[in-house]
Parts: structure tokens; C-alpha cells; sequence
């Protein structure tokens, strides 16, 4: 049995590459050429070299595949030219799914993310069944994931593919080879180098159950449904408080408003734009995002699938040791 993974030489692709060598399965992987391919390293797989918006390099990458797990997506909080990140996570999501049906897999699974999910207002964990639409999609990346998942649901429903859902919440551990925004978070935190924090939330959860999940909702899933992967709902405080009991800090005692930081994102990211920089620490729309925690509840997941995440800090504690082995942190 032949799997496709996309996205393997990121974070949750590179774990579910793993989980599935894991458990015996030949993997395919579509990476591009000069790209980075550390977490490829030592991994027994086929390489078909292509971007996920080259038409042929997805042609050849499902030939003969059994399975796909498309977990691809260009994952920023801040994009000088949105476009591409649309043609990424929806256009080229869409023509994937529909390729590999084509030559023949028999289950597809989208990685979708909680980004895509409605907050309940009355403030607990939200649900797969929470309420939400496109107008309440903050910054490109969320409504281009909701974009995709709706092109999604339209091909189970219309074309009849056979496409589970996972929607991934804030994954942390190893092999976060770019940093992911939580990854740098992380980093800077295990750094001494956040001495302050905003009032918002984050559902934790180690990348290997992430990628796990993976597997369940290929193994278990109903057709057309989606199914929550998440781990612990944590304050950013609490989080900020357990890296630094991890690496022997104080940790931050200062709350600052988001009012107050906001005039600073907007002038990082016309720095970012003028100056041709990487991404900002701070963006606009991450500050949009954090005015409201985002908690999420797996137990639909934990029912049908049988689903399960170990408690986060394991994969805080991964993500430090792993950045201190990689040079984004020094050793102590």
C-alpha cells in the first residue's frame, strides 16, 4: 500500500511520513526541488520532486497511490501577495483531491485546521459544530483554509470523493524545521525573550498525536466528516509559565492590552513590506486572532476514531530539546 503525503518535509507532514513508516506503509512524499528536506533525512520514501502548484508534478506524485494524506498548506500569518497562498490552499488543494481520485486512491485525508472552526461565544471549547461563516475568517490564511474546506465538502458532496477531515489545533514538538508562529513563540519564550503577554488561548497538543490522528481518520473516519485534533486549552500565561519552569526562567508577569500592540504590528509589517524582510514576530492579524482564545474539544474525535493526546508539555519539552540540538537555542 502506497500513501502520498504532502507537505512531509514540514511539521505535521513529516510526522504523519513517520507514522506511517511506522506501521509498515510505502511513502511517497511531494517536495520541491531545493527546498529543505532536513525532516526527510534518514527516511525511507519516494521522492517525486514538484510544487504542489505544478500540474504535472501531482499527476506523477498519485499515480498508483492507495492513499493521500494532504497536509501541504502555506501556513503565514503575514503574505505580501495573498494570491499565492489562495492558489496553494485552495486552487491546488481542490485539482490534488480530484487527481487522486482519479488514479484510483480510495481514501483522502484533508488537513484542514481548527482556524476554520467558529469560537463559542459563551467561552467553551468549540466543537466541529460550531457555528461560523467566510465574514468571520480573520487575515488570508483562515479564510483561505475555510475556502478550501467548503471546496472540499463540495467534492464529497457533488463528485462523491472519499475525503475525511482533520482540523489540527496549535501542534508543538519536534522537527519544526521553519518555526510554525507557535514554534517561534516557543523559541522566544525558551529564550528569556517575551517578558510580557496578551490575554488569549491556545489548544496544545504534540505533533506526533496530531499525526496519529492522521491515521485514525484515515482508518476509522466517515466520509465527509471532520474531526477535531487537539490536545490541552492553556492561557498563553499558563504556556509562557510551564516553558519557563522548563528552562530554568522567571516567568512573565506583565499583561499588556492588545490595543497596545497593535500600532506595533502595523509598523513591523510596512518595515516587512518596504524592506523585502521575512515574516514579523508581531503581525496585524495574529494580534486580530489572539483577542479571543481559541479552545477547542476533540471528543468527537476520541469517540470515533479513538483518538487520544498526551499531555502538552511533552511536547513543549520536545520542541525545546529540539531547537537546542538544531542551533535555535543554546544548550544550558
Amino acid at each position: 500500500m502506497t500513501a502520498l503525503v504532502t507537505g512531509a518535509t514540514g511539521f505535521i507532514g513529516s510526522a504523519v511520513a513517520r507514522a506511517l513508516l511506522a506501521r509498515g506503509e510505502a511513502v511517497r512524499v511531494l517536495a520541491r526541488a531545493g527546498g529543505d528536506r532536513r525532516n526527510l533525512a534518514g527516511l525511507d520514501v519516494e521522492i517525486v520532486e514538484g510544487d504542489l502548484r505544478d500540474a504535472a508534478a501531482r499527476r506523477q506524485a498519485v499515480q498508483g497511490i492507495e492513499s493521500l494524506y494532504h497536509v501541504a498548506a502555506d501556513y503565514r500569518l503575514w503574505v505580501r501577495d495573498p494570491s499565492v497562498m489562495y492558489a496553494t490552499n485552495v486552487d491546488s488543494t481542490t485539482a490534488l483531491l480530484k487527481e487522486a481520485a482519479v488514479a484510483g486512491a480510495r481514501r483522502l485525508v484533508y488537513t484542514s485546521s481548527v482556524a476554520t472552526l467558529g469560537i463559542d461565544p459563551s467561552g467553551n471549547p468549540s466543537t466541529e459544530e460550531t457555528p461560523v461563516g467566510l465574514a468571520d475568517m480573520v487575515g488570508d490564511y483562515k479564510r483561505s483554509k475555510y475556502l478550501a474546506e467548503e471546496a472540499v465538502r463540495a467534492l464529497v458532496q457533488n463528485d462523491g470523493l472519499p475525503i475525511v477531515i482533520v482540523n489540527p489545533s496549535t501542534p508543538v514538538g519536534p522537527r519544526d524545521v521553519k518555526p510554525t508562529p507557535t514554534g517561534r513563540m516557543v523559541i522566544e519564550a525558551a529564550a528569556g525573550r517575551m517578558p510580557a503577554f496578551v490575554d488569549t488561548g491556545l489548544n496544545l497538543v504534540h505533533v506526533d498525536d496530531v499525526a496519529m490522528g492522521h491515521l485514525l481518520a484515515h482508518d476509522k473516519g466517515k466520509i465527509g466528516e471532520r474531526y477535531v485534533l487537539g490536545g490541552e486549552d492553556l492561557t498563553l500565561e499558563q504556556i509562557l509559565a510551564r516553558i519557563a519552569g522548563m528552562t530554568n526562567r522567571r516567568a512573565p508577569t506583565i499583561k499588556i492590552p492588545h490595543g497596545a500592540i497593535m500600532p506595533l504590528a502595523y509598523v513591523v509589517e510596512t518595515f516587512a513590506r518596504l524592506f523585502n524582510t521575512s515574516e514579523p514576530f508581531i503581525t496585524v492579524d495574529g494580534l486580530k486572532l489572539a483577542r479571543k482564545r481559541m479552545f477547542f474539544s476533540s471528543v468527537k474525535a476520541m469517540r470515533d476514531l479513538g483518538y487520544a493526546a498526551r499531555p502538552c508539555d511533552e511536547g513543549l519539552r520536545d520542541a525545546i530539546t529540539w531547537f537546542r540540538a538544531n542551533g535555535a537555542l543554546p544548550h544550558m
